[in-house]
């Protein structure tokens, strides 16, 4: 009763918590659905929303993914163009092949396509419900919600049964911001969701990258704001990287080494030495491309016997230590 704000009415809801929350059920349910419930006490608790002002006692978990420091948000309009949808997905895909988990509110549009960018890649993604952890909304992504459970989390603040309303989205969306490193806003109106997301991750102290549009169009609006705020304007990954201060730590010169000059030279030769502990599929691949002026996916997967997947991503990590070159017309070259 001291607290300011709170009166007789609150005081007797908290004593008497027991009328207005049936915990016996709660259990029930996280049993059938499979759930768990993670306390702000818990290990398993993601570490970077410890740290906002408000963060929730505790998240309802659907799958076994335990979010980690290298969590990235991505965030739009429900009614995203085909431009904003593009982006999205890319960013998400080439973000997860870099080993970042993708955070988003699995609302249509954009965070549909985010989400779904990251597990294309094969990667990590958490979808952040407005709603109790078993209410799938908007119904149409019922696929999505399931097989984000399989490679990453399904997480809310929110009991079973609880339906989303105007007042659980911004909560929503205080959580999408707290757990990432950075929020993305990919397109929105300048009185859409991802506004108020990009205005709460300001004051948590995330960094805010904005992607540009065109600037007749009411979809980047609330991008164009945010930049000519203070937003970082969002071109690449690679900006997104050098903001975060990753790409420092991904930059690893090669020596010279003696130049291979034909496929068969390649594949009966020992590979070159390199000076860094370069993984092994980095290796295979720059090896081949030694081997070659310029190169294609489909090549250096025939040359390396590694899936064509696994060469995108792989090249796409040489591009950001600087050791590879991306033509326009999608081939590749060594960059020694």
């Amino acid at each position: 009763m001291q607290v300011e704000g709170i009166g007789d009415s609150l005081s007797d809801t908290i004593l008497n918590w027991k009328t207005h929350f049936n915990l016996e059920k709660e259990i029930e349910y996280l049993q059938h659905y499979n759930a768990r419930f993670v306390p702000s006490s818990s290990p398993d608790y993601p570490p970077l929303l410890k740290e906002i002002y408000d963060p929730p006692i505790g998240l309802y978990f659907l799958g076994n993914y335990i979010p980690q420091l290298k969590t990235i948000a991505i965030v739009g309009s429900r009614r995203s163009t085909l431009y904003g949808l593009k982006v999205a997905k890319q960013l998400a895909m080439e973000l997860a092949q870099l080993g970042f988990c993708i955070v988003s509110g699995m609302a249509r549009g954009a965070d549909s396509a985010a989400h779904e960018g990251a597990l294309e890649a094969g990667g990590k993604t958490i979808a952040v419900l407005g709603s109790g952890p078993n209410i799938i909304y908007p119904p149409e992504n019922k696929k999505l919600y399931e097989k984000i459970q399989e490679s990453g989390a399904v997480i809310s603040e929110l009991p079973f049964n609880k339906q989303a309303d105007k007042t659980t989205f911004p909560r929503r969306n205080r959580i999408v911001s707290g757990i990432a490193q950075a929020v993305i806003v990919v397109e929105t109106n300048s009185n859409g969701g991802s506004m108020i997301t990009a205005k709460i991750a300001c004051e948590q102290g995330r960094h805010v990258f904005a992607v540009p549009g065109r600037i007749d169009q009411i979809s980047s609006k609330g991008c164009l704001e945010l930049i000519r705020e203070g937003a970082s304007l969002c071109t690449g990954v690679d900006v997104i990287l050098e903001e975060l201060n990753y790409l420092n730590q991904l930059e690893l010169p090669l020596t010279d080494a003696t130049p291979t000059t034909s496929t068969s030279s390649l594949i009966s030769s020992s590979p070159p030495t390199f000076t860094h502990n370069l993984s092994e599929i980095e290796h295979k691949v720059l090896t081949a491309l030694k081997a070659q002026i310029v190169s294609t996916v489909d090549l250096l997967s025939e040359l390396t016997q590694e899936p064509t997947q696994k060469i995108s991503s792989t090249l796409l990590l040489l591009e950001l230590k600087k050791l590879a070159i991306r033509y326009a017309d999608g081939t590749y070259e060594i960059n020694i």
